[in-house]
């Protein structure tokens, strides 16, 4: 009996402006090309965005010095992408989207949770990317003398949506083709911001900055694995897929961790160089908007600054709405990928609506939402990679589709791992973003960390806490994959 089998034939894909059929299929043999270098391209792509420089801000928050700043942003941003280039070995060693893979460590039926909480989570970010690429024309606009206001917000919604939904429904080569574009623009454009306002850093006020304790340290450590790399786990293998099954092992690793990280580690150095400048400036890039970087740049250049932000955050849109459609099909709506990625948009566009022209303020939400969502896709990414460890062989294509093979219906000792890693992770966390989250943190007192009151309550050490015990979970399987892997 076949789970989510895929409703569309694969087929070649003939060229960018060609829509991708294949979906949660395995890639045909003759299908799959490519080199790792090009993992580059879509993951400096989609993480090029000038909201990374807000991130150096927001890290200076939590109390550390600059130079811990650095510190916890390299650590941080690497080691969270170091984690999506392990599972983008899945792609190859499986040819199939992520969510469709980690049917062999939770059950062919089992990893609708994981589907689920990707989609969930996908989805939330491109919302969030449209909507923040709008405010943003909106902002720079007015700062021109152009005008601003409702007209020009449905102006950039309409284009803004439309490139994302093409990528998404499009598929795989044109997102790939349109991410090589971005990372040449965004990347030339960046370093001449960079340039241009390099003369409001004080590096006299930047390193009088005090230093902060282990929460404060552990604390900037985990914002930075969550905001960064930590978001994209679960799409990793959808992009190393298509490549052959000869493909240089450390190549993907390499180039994901590089194209992911590269970008960010710059950008959030930046942003506290200048955030600690002066209070200004902090303002400035700490505020969840372009428009507050683009007022310390010269007006010459806010044109080329209005293009370098928006392509940065179509890119990562861009990556999202094609990751949330596989995850929309891995969950179990029987429809055409191109179908899926399409519903997606239409949600994106009603929720990224709602953000410009209805809400009063979404960061704080959607932080609130990061956080908790975190926590449970930090666990899954432990079940992940411990299953990936012990696993020898490649994946069995078709008991990936099939809850009578050798993968299951249901391990239940990894969805237990699963929900015992949330449970404790969220009793590791506090939320004050958003009051219906203050549950969240009911075992910082039990654990002597100090309660919600306590130093340790901003840490969020659930994430850590539920990483670990999610590998462990994987480690602990390895009699079922070597049962799994014997010849049939």
């Amino acid at each position: 009996m076949s789970v989510n089998p895929d409703p569309a034939p694969a087929v070649p894909v003939a060229g960018a402006l060609a829509i991708e059929l294949n979906a949660l299929n395995p890639i045909p043999e003759d299908e799959r090309h490519g080199r790792p270098a090009d993992l580059f391209w879509p993951w400096f792509g989609a993480n090029v965005s000038v909201l990374g420089i807000a991130y150096g801000s927001w890290l200076l928050a939590f109390g550390v010095s600059f130079w811990q700043a650095v510190v916890t942003g390299v650590v941080g941003i690497v080691v969270s992408f170091l984690l999506c280039g392990f599972i983008s070995l899945a792609g190859r060693r499986g040819s199939a989207p992520t969510m469709v893979l980690s049917r062999a460590a939770l059950g062919v039926e089992g990893s609708r949770i994981g589907a689920v909480l990707s989609w969930i989570l996908t989805v939330g970010w491109e919302t969030v990317l449209v909507a923040t690429a709008v405010l943003s024309a909106n902002e720079v606009f007015g700062l021109l003398g152009w005008g601003s206001g409702t007209g020009v917000e449905i102006g950039a919604l309409i284009v803004v949506v439309l490139l994302v939904i093409a990528a998404g429904v499009y598929g795989f080569t044109l997102v790939m083709r349109l991410q090589v574009v971005i990372t040449v623009v965004t990347g030339v454009l960046t370093v001449v911001y960079f340039a241009v306002v390099a003369d409001k850093i004080d590096w006299s006020s930047v390193s009088a900055i005090p230093a902060g304790g282990a929460p404060e340290f552990v604390g900037g450590l985990v914002f930075m694995m969550t905001g960064f790399g930590l978001g994209w786990v679960n799409a990793a293998a959808d992009y190393s897929r298509y490549l052959p099954r000869a493909a240089s092992s450390r190549g993907i690793v390499a180039w994901t961790t590089i194209g992911g990280a590269l970008a960010p580690v710059v950008l959030v150095i930046f942003g506290a160089l200048l955030a600690g400048s002066s209070t200004t400036l902090n303002d400035a890039v700490g505020a969840y908007s372009v428009g507050g970087l683009a007022t310390i740049a010269p007006h010459w250049f806010l044109v080329p600054f209005l293009i370098v932000a928006l392509l940065g955050l179509i890119g990562g849109a861009a990556l999202d709405i094609y990751s949330s459609g596989l995850a929309l099909l891995a969950a179990g709506l029987r429809i055409p990928r191109y179908a899926a990625a399409a519903i997606d948009g239409v949600i994106m566009t009603i929720a990224a609506a709602y953000i410009v022209f209805g809400a009063d303020s979404f960061f704080g939400p959607f932080q609130g939402f990061l956080i908790t969502l975190g926590v449970p896709i930090a666990a899954w990414c432990g079940i992940f990679l411990g299953d990936l460890v012990v696993r020898r062989r490649d994946y069995d294509q078709q008991a990936l589709y099939d809850v009578g093979g050798r993968y299951g219906r249901v391990r239940g000792t990894a969805v237990l791992a699963l929900a015992v890693a949330t449970v404790v992770g969220w009793g590791m966390v506090t939320n004050t973003y958003a009051g219906w989250l203050d549950w969240q943190g009911y075992l910082l007192e039990v654990l002597g960390l100090g309660g919600r009151s306590g130093q340790w309550r901003g840490a969020n050490l659930g994430v850590l806490a539920a990483l670990l015990i999610g590998f462990l979970g994987g480690l602990a399987g390895a009699s079922v994959v070597r049962r799994q892997e014997r010849p049939t």
